[in-house]
């Protein structure tokens, strides 16, 4: 059922006021104090420690001033506001990943060996190789600009049409995401576009990928996007990438991931807007080898990874979080 503007400005019944803190909000203060041990462990090696546990003191203020706002005006619109700012700190924790793994040994020459050896080259290079038109280059490129507005879309389908799953849904993407982001700490591996880059194609032709140890740390050269350099959804892409992109986060894909898991969210509730998400991530989980952003090895261990954290984020928000 859709919501009515008094539903969602109006005050909630007393009996179905959050008290304390969301779900979502204890997930972020937890991954929050779990990254700030890691602060404290790695301070020597970070290049601004300080400034990392300054920002999460923010965050955690930013959520009790919210939290407090709730209870003078306890109405759907403040629990919609919560945790959407929960949501688009994920701008904040993404590129966060690398601050913690440039100071680990860069792994990427594994993955490029991986790819040489299973599937004789590289088909980061070759598929755009043989796609170099406008038409591919511009469903790719939508495909792959199109990941945020569908977590977007899918929160204000639960949040306006279907309500008491609201929050767990929420809960499920941002548990994903936070399930890859302490993956990519701990395992550096930036992907082609970087990779390629600092090793020069002359050595990717020649299947030669040596180790670059911490090189990432003070180098973020990006290989020229390949494509229709033209195009709306080209420029839309570099555009993101100049912003938010890290030498970070390439394995497994998370792009890939949770955009499976968006549209396992999708088909529970509603056929038609999983269907109508369904194009949308095809293209997206093939833009991520086209644009050179991720090896196939990461593309599939991001298919492979998206249904056990799925069941894993939901498991979680289920035991924990839901008042028997």
């Amino acid at each position: 059922m859709i919501q009515s503007a008094s539903d969602i400005f109006g005050l909630e019944p007393a009996g179905n006021r959050k008290r304390g803190l969301l779900a979502i909000e204890k997930l972020c203060i937890g991954y929050a104090l779990l990254t700030a041990l890691l602060v404290l462990v790695l301070w020597a090696r970070l290049d601004h420690p300080a400034g990392m546990l300054l920002d999460r003191l923010q965050i955690l203020l930013a959520t009790g001033a919210l939290w407090a706002l709730y209870r003078v005006y306890p109405c759907r619109l403040m629990r919609f506001v919560r945790i959407t700012v929960q949501m688009v700190l994920l701008n904040y924790w993404y590129p966060e990943t690398y601050e913690f793994n440039r100071v680990f040994e860069n792994l990427d020459y594994l993955f490029a060996s991986w790819e040489q050896q299973f599937f004789g080259g590289q088909p980061s290079v070759w598929f755009s190789q043989a796609l170099p038109g406008a038409f591919f280059s511009e469903a790719f490129n939508l495909g792959y600009f199109s990941y945020y507005p569908m977590i977007l879309l899918l929160m204000l389908f639960y949040f306006f049409c279907r309500y008491p799953r609201y929050e767990e849904a929420s809960f499920v993407v941002m548990c994903s995401f936070f399930v890859y982001y302490l993956i990519y700490i701990f395992v550096p591996v930036a992907g082609p576009q970087f990779y390629f880059q600092a090793i020069g194609m002359d050595n990717v032709a020649a299947g030669h990928f040596p180790a670059l140890g911490t090189y990432f740390s003070s180098h973020t050269d990006m290989l020229p996007a390949p494509g229709y350099s033209d195009g709306l959804f080209y420029k839309l892409v570099i555009g993101a990438q100049d912003m938010g992109e890290r030498p970070t986060a390439a394995f497994p894909s998370s792009h890939i991931g949770v955009s499976l898991i968006l549209l396992i969210l999708a088909f529970r509730t509603s056929r038609r807007l999983g269907l109508f998400l369904l194009p949308f991530c095809i293209l997206l989980c093939c833009a991520t080898v086209y644009i050179q952003a991720h090896y196939l090895v990461d593309a599939i261990a991001g298919c492979l990874s998206s249904v056990p954290v799925y069941f894993l984020s939901r498991s979680v928000y289920r035991r924990w979080f839901v008042v028997k």
